[in-house]
């Protein structure tokens, strides 16, 4: 039986390639510019003098909590000096200025969530009182508090993120206010306060903080347009729990996972299942990413199930939600799944998202559309920072038997503190995720007996594996872990080879109408119908730039042939990287790389990832009173 496996620490990770190029620029671009000090836009927020007049907090003081989650975890893997001397003065100077109430956040003390707010008709985003990110600010401070302390403990950052819980329990314990009048979308804004009260109660051992999280979540369910626990557990899709929007629903989702195991409580683990699983199977872009956009108010709202476009929009914050809430199931059930998600989000819609220089991020990314770098405030440039920050706590995992997990590929290293080998090294030689070829070297301090798990994809069907050029015999299951229990010693190599073929996927944009007929009989009316192409090959969404140099769609009919004919893979040749060719016959071919760097990484550059497939292309047209709220395949 699968036991908890907690992150491993950051500083014994090294990860290179891609996921490297992103944490190094991360490092040396937005987490070391944005913020430094007290004077930085970010922090100046918090100023008494200047909380004391402010009505119009907005989201914006949640860069603080975000920065020091993010910036913590860098200064621990890199021992980054000047990053961890910003981290410190940071931290001081939000504790020097927290109230003696507990309170740390940036409004005027007439528009703090301890008061009630003047009531206001409830708007289409569930908004039920005057605008307000106070508990968002105070969550994201909590988790930031909270990482500095784990990695360079001090009382004085504990006690500051403490006296913030105490406060919130206070609040919504006797202060007569619920959680859901303090946040917008029908509260899920506010909820997500469940996360960092689990968080304290981990860090502390107080049940007072376990309190604060079942108050939330009850609060939460007892709300009739949220009711988070209760719709989850009967099998409501996303987009139907409260607006349906992605980045807060994918955040109560941390937070109610991280509470089963606080709790122990069976039914937060399949209320967190279930809409995992309507996410992943209904509301994913080709590249992982949590989508909306189509025909909604919102472009961060999840579409209706089965609605599809080229043009939605992945929001770089719900990315981050996402790859948390499949870290959280990773660690809790041990199951593939969850890290084949992690990775696929990160090798496509997250570094899709991150400018080469780790300053510059795009709000949204869209499987097809225009590249924008967004501007200084905005929310995602900061998720997207911690979002990168991720990555190396989950890329391996350690059992309490000893078992050792490789969740990611990625060239690198890995130095574990390991209960039967003393330090264990591993390091991987590989092009991934432009190559299959992976070599783990395999360094135990001492010769230890212990199962090395390795994740073959789901897409890798006939993965070959070798230990020390001899061929491991057992069944390799796609999209599971395959184990070699074996004595390690000093100079053991894996060698590992994930199949790298390209595939073409299918998605539909289809709207059926449905009535009766004056005898009662079922009519539908197909009045919406396209499909699309997108392709994949490994780990990678594959785009193209604008075609042919300036359109920004085009309508392919594709071959007659085997698909192998017409579509082709050219393996990374020096600093060239992975290219797809269509060969459609009737014209030049259409080139495609990976969809991060398609069309170029720079503010205004296209990519399409989708071209639309001409009518004699389009699947059967079958019963529609039948099939009527099927929804796309789009992965």
């Amino acid at each position: 039986m699968h036991r908890y496996a907690p992150a491993l620490d950051p500083a014994g990770i090294v990860l290179r390639g891609p996921l490297g190029e992103a944490l190094d620029a991360n490092l040396g671009g937005r987490l070391t510019h944005f913020i430094v000090d007290e004077t930085s836009p970010a922090i100046a927020l918090f100023a008494p003098e200047r909380r004391r007049h402010n009505s119009e907090g907005d989201w914006y003081g949640e860069h603080a909590g975000k920065w020091l989650s993010a910036a913590a975890k860098a200064a621990a893997r890199s021992g980054d000096a000047r990053l961890l001397g910003n981290v410190r003065r940071v931290a001081d100077f939000l504790v020097s200025v927290q109230e003696p109430d507990g309170y740390l956040g940036t409004y005027a003390p007439e528009r703090r969530f301890m008061r009630k707010q003047p009531p206001k008709p409830v708007s289409w985003d569930g908004a039920p009182s005057v605008r307000t990110w106070d508990i968002w600010t105070h969550a994201y401070l909590i988790l930031g508090l909270l990482e500095v302390h784990k990695h360079f403990p001090e009382p004085r950052y504990l006690d500051a993120a403490r006296r913030i819980g105490r406060l919130c329990l206070r609040t919504l314990s006797d202060g007569g206010i619920d959680i859901t009048e303090l946040g917008n979308h029908f509260g899920l804004s506010a909820t997500v306060l469940l996360d960092p009260a689990v968080e304290l109660y981990f860090a502390t051992g107080e049940r007072d903080f376990l309190d604060l999280a079942l108050t939330v979540l009850g609060q939460a369910d007892a709300h009739p347009p949220l009711a988070l626990l209760t719709r989850a557990l009967a099998g409501f899709d996303a987009a139907e729990i409260a607006t349906g929007k992605a980045y807060q629903l994918a955040w109560n989702l941390v937070g109610l996972a991280k509470l089963h195991r606080a709790s122990g409580h069976a039914d937060y683990l399949r209320a967190a299942e279930s809409l995992w699983r309507s996410i992943r199977e209904r509301h994913l872009t080709l590249g992982g990413g949590p989508w909306g956009g189509v025909a909604h108010r919102s472009r961060e709202v999840f579409n209706a199930p089965g609605a599809f476009s080229p043009q939605g929009y992945v929001e770089t914050c719900s990315t981050l939600a996402w790859i948390q809430l499949n870290r959280e199931l990773l660690a809790i059930t041990g199951q593939a799944r969850y890290a084949e998600e992690i990775e696929r989000s990160a090798y496509n819609d997250l570094l899709a998202a991150q400018a080469p220089d780790g300053e510059d991020w795009c709000y949204y990314v869209f499987p097809n559309g225009r590249r924008v770098h967004t501007t200084y405030w905005r929310c995602c440039k900061s998720s997207g920072a911690m979002a990168v920050e991720e990555l190396p706590g989950v890329a391996y995992a350690l059992g309490e038997d000893g078992s050792t997990t490789v969740n990611l590929y990625a060239a690198g290293s890995a130095r574990i503190a390991h209960p039967l080998a003393g330090e264990l090294l591993l390091q991987q030689t590989t092009d991934y995720p432009f190559d299959g070829a992976i070599r783990i070297h395999v360094t135990p301090q001492r010769a230890a007996q212990f199962a090395l798990r390795l994740r073959i994809p789901s897409w890798a069907q006939g993965a070959r594996i070798e230990v020390n050029g001899a061929a491991v015999a057992g069944e390799r299951v796609a999209g599971d872990y395959f184990a070699i229990e074996r004595e390690w010693r000093e100079g053991d190599t894996v060698a590992l080879q994930l199949p790298m073929r390209p595939v073409a996927h299918r998605a539909r944009n289809r709207n059926v109408q449905e009535s009766r007929a004056p005898d009662g009989s079922a009519v539908a009316q197909e009045v919406l119908h396209h499909e699309y192409v997108g392709f994949t090959c490994g780990p990678l969404v594959y785009a193209t730039g604008l075609i042919d140099g300036f359109k920004t769609e085009e309508t392919v009919r594709l071959p007659a042939a085997p698909e192998s004919d017409w579509l082709r893979w050219t393996p990374p040749a020096g600093d060239a990287p992975p290219q797809l060719q269509l060969r459609l016959g009737y014209r030049a071919p259409l080139l495609f790389e990976p969809y991060y760097r398609a069309g170029g990484r720079s503010d205004g550059a296209w990519r399409l990832t989708w071209l639309s497939l001409a009518p004699a292309d389009a699947a059967p047209q079958r019963d529609f009173a039948h099939d009527a709220h099927a929804p796309s395949k789009n992965s």
